[in-house]
């Protein structure tokens, strides 16, 4: 599993609360890094990134995560702890799927699928990228997108809906894919949700060295467009951060004169240049 790649979601500065509130859920969880405005948790060794930003953005179902149960017993435990003050879009049940399975929207807006899967996944969680409004009928094409810009990809398998199923024939109801050793899911969704894809949920990817920076950025911006401190979104317009990791280590930084001099310039790009950051802290 690839731990430089993982999900972020947008808060209105209310990250720590939530990094308690899923520490005190999941097993083997803890709270890594806890400052004013980014806070990153682990579940089972895998990151979850909490960006306290403000009331512009806030998370929504067009991503949401599959939390892989090891059993029925533990599936009913996350949905009774993550459905409490929030909301079931899917109820607990037997369906085709999974003997056991549940789709529910937590007090913070983050979604999630609750499965029972009987074989031991991969990851305990992977994003599901759900493609509706404009982008509907567009998972396949985007998989594809996706795993020819990252390496180490492949998809693992696409399950397409049939005729008369409430959904267009050949539209996406599950696929799994792989970007850089990380597993990811996708389907289509040709309902109406209100819901589309939104700064409120991201994808992190962090890199090596300006030329693994300057590589992601060309690719995914690609028929998208350039955002602001390493944001982008892709044409299906999902959201992307292109994180160096040199950038956290100044950021970072003890030196607090040196940490403010890069975040002060890193807000004034689209593209990180670590040379620049670099510079600014130097200065």
């Amino acid at each position: 599993m690839n731990h430089d790649i993982f999900p972020c979601f947008w808060f209105n500065q209310n990250g720590s609360e939530a990094a308690k509130f899923y520490t005190a859920i999941f097993k083997n969880s803890k709270t890594v890094d806890d400052t004013p405005m980014v806070i990153n948790i682990e579940i089972e060794g895998q990151k979850l990134m909490f960006l306290n930003a403000g009331p512009q953005f806030r998370p929504n179902m067009c991503l949401s995560l599959m939390l892989m149960c090891d059993s029925p017993e533990e599936v009913e435990h996350y949905y009774q702890k993550l459905s409490e003050s929030g909301k079931v879009m899917m109820e607990l049940d037997g369906y085709p799927w999974s003997e056991k399975y549940a789709w529910v929207e937590d007090q913070y807006g983050i979604s999630w699928q609750l499965y029972y899967n009987k074989e031991k996944a991969k990851q305990k969680f992977s994003p599901v990228m759900m493609f509706t409004g404009d982008t509907a009928g567009k998972c396949k094409e985007a998989i594809e997108f996706y795993t020819n810009i990252f390496p180490n990809s492949k998809t693992e398998g696409i399950m397409e809906h049939p005729e008369g199923q409430g959904e267009p024939a050949g539209n996406v109801a599950h696929a799994q894919f792989v970007i850089n050793d990380y597993v990811m899911m996708a389907m289509d969704s040709s309902h109406n949700h209100n819901s589309n894809f939104t700064e409120g949920t991201s994808m992190t990817v962090m890199t090596k060295d300006q030329e693994e920076t300057d590589y992601y950025w060309e690719k995914l911006t690609e028929g998208g467009q350039e955002s602001m401190c390493g944001w982008l979104k892709d044409k299906y317009g999902f959201s992307w951060q292109i994180v160096p990791h040199r950038l956290i280590e100044i950021t970072n930084s003890h030196d607090v004169e040196k940490a403010k001099k890069a975040f002060g310039a890193m807000m004034k790009m689209n593209k990180i240049i670590i040379k620049d950051i670099e510079d600014a802290a130097n200065s």
